[in-house]
């Protein structure tokens, strides 16, 4: 199965089972809008639970915010949104479609490590356990070769980026032989920015309205609530505040499923840092980024790390975690240090002092800010993608989710054997008793395979079938998700031991 066929499947897969709905599909659907049905929003709402006690619980430094996604639109111009948040599109005239110019080089560039990969690989079958990789990769003609070519794209493209020079970014598309992935020809329009955000009205009658904007990032809300956090909180340098929110993006080139969005979910937290410490915070919250993300078993060989070449106005240093997609590599999360930028454009912009006063260094200063911004939605996703497993089972094909249990949407399904005989009220009395701490199932319809398959599909680990002997001795049989493995276990022992693997102290434990 390719790569392809694997993300078809995986998009059909969260449809079929209640996990994300196309936007208002009733009506034919809203493009690069979803909706998250009854086991996505579960699944959501303990990855950002996962995300908040980790960020917010384990750090007695970090403090949660909730800020309004309407703002002053003055906000936007402070931070430079109104006139530099642009993407770089430019059109395929024969098959009519948009493409964001950066990604067709970022992924051509990437086209070229998958050569050397490939060659890495084919040398490492062919030398087994002699095999030295990095003498390989710095020996082998042909892996150079394909390394000085993406270096010389990557170093044009860069200096294009730097430039603002469209003109540069659309030859370098031409000289390339970049085609369009539908038509695939070389008929490129030009390379045209386009602003991201979306403005509405705010007011009683449009004539007197103002124009205001849906936020594009979260973090502008942490900023402009910066002192007021400080001061209730008494809060002490170094601190951060973390914030769970809805943003919103123009996105022209949506696509990847739920990878890019026009309403989307950020987790992101803002850690404000003496200046001059800051690149030493950037170092150690990469490391807890990595660390959080790997806490979660999907494979460290999943991750990896992108360092910035162009960097932001507002940056410093950045980094990006990539997660290894059914389309590839592509960003998941973001740490960035962005210097003292954003709060110096607000004390400019509102000609209110924004500074932290030191009492035992008895200065002043405006902090420097250590940002990571992880996208709630690819997060879904990469957990999704992960867990997506078909197997073969005798003579049937099992679809499975092996979702981590502290995140599972379901964690367990009580299921009586057959409909009659006292096994429904036995197993409504156990599910009355877990679903006091647990997101619980029952279910009775249809033969108990059937069930079983059902449970593997949405990825709940634990099913427990009451069955006769459960009325005669007060035991049940628990199945393991992963294993298929079945045990009887007493109906007094079952809360301790499903809690026990689906809590997510578990995950949090890592983290310490």
């Amino acid at each position: 199965m390719t790569q392809e066929d694997l993300f078809k499947k995986i998009v059909s897969h969260c449809k079929e089972y209640g996990f994300i709905f196309q936007s208002s599909e009733l009506y034919d659907g809203l493009s690069a809008v979803y909706d998250y049905g009854q086991n996505g929003v579960e699944l959501k709402n303990n990855i950002k639970e996962y995300w908040w006690k980790a960020m917010v619980q384990l750090n007695e430094e970090v403090v949660g915010l909730d800020s309004a996604i309407f703002m002053h639109p003055t906000i936007w111009k402070a931070s430079g949104h109104v006139d530099a948040f642009n993407d770089p599109l430019i059109d395929n005239k024969d098959s009519k479609k948009r493409y964001r110019a950066d990604v067709l080089i970022e992924d051509h560039i990437e086209k070229f490590n998958d050569k050397i990969n490939k060659e890495v690989e084919k040398a490492r079958k062919r030398f087994g356990d002699a095999f030295n990789e990095e003498q390989f990769r710095s020996t082998n003609q042909r892996v150079l070769d394909y390394q000085a070519k993406m270096d010389a794209v990557k170093a044009r493209f860069v200096k294009a980026l730097e430039d603002n020079d469209l003109d540069g970014i659309r030859q370098i598309i031409i000289d390339e032989g970049i085609v369009c992935p539908i038509s695939g020809t070389k008929n490129w329009t030009e390379v045209r920015q386009f602003n991201l955000m979306f403005d509405t009205k705010l007011g009683s009658v449009a004539e007197g309205a103002n124009t205001i904007y849906l936020r594009p990032e979260t973090a502008q809300g942490i900023f402009v609530n910066y002192l007021n956090v400080q001061k209730t909180g008494r809060m002490k340098i170094p601190f951060g505040i973390a914030q769970i929110g809805k943003a919103f993006r123009n996105e022209i080139v949506a696509r990847q499923f739920i990878f890019r969005m026009r309403e989307f979910e950020q987790m992101e937290m803002q850690y404000f840092v003496k200046p001059g410490t800051e690149l030493d915070w950037f170092e150690k919250w990469r490391e807890k980024r990595l660390k959080w993300h790997k806490a979660l078993g999907m494979g460290d060989n999943k991750y990896r790390w992108h360092k910035h070449d162009k960097l932001a106005h507002y940056a410093n240093a950045a980094y990006d975690i990539e997660f290894d997609f059914p389309f590839g590599f592509k960003e998941i999360e973001g740490i960035h240090s962005r210097t003292n930028f954003d709060l110096s454009q607000h004390q400019q912009f509102s000609g209110k002092k924004i500074q932290y006063f030191d009492n035992e260094a008895n200065e002043g200063y405006t902090p420097y800010v250590v940002e990571t911004s992880i996208g709630l939605d690819r997060m879904f996703l990469s957990v999704i993608s992960s867990a997506y497993c078909e197997e073969q089972v005798g003579d049937e094909t099992r679809v499975v989710l092996r979702i981590p249990a502290p995140l599972a949407p379901v964690k367990v399904a009580v299921l009586p054997l057959v409909k009659k005989d006292g096994l429904p009220e036995l197993a409504e009395k156990i599910m009355n008793r877990l679903k006091l701490n647990l997101n619980c199932q029952y279910e009775e319809k249809d033969s108990i395979g059937k069930r079983y398959r059902r449970q593997d599909a949405i990825g709940t680990p634990f099913c427990i079938t009451v069955d006769h002997q459960s009325a005669e001795d007060g035991t049940v049989t628990l199945r393991h998700r992963d294993t298929m493995e079945q045990e009887r276990v007493s109906i007094d022992d079952i809360e301790r031991i499903v809690t026990e693997k689906c809590d997510i102290k578990n995950l949090l434990r890592q983290l310490m």
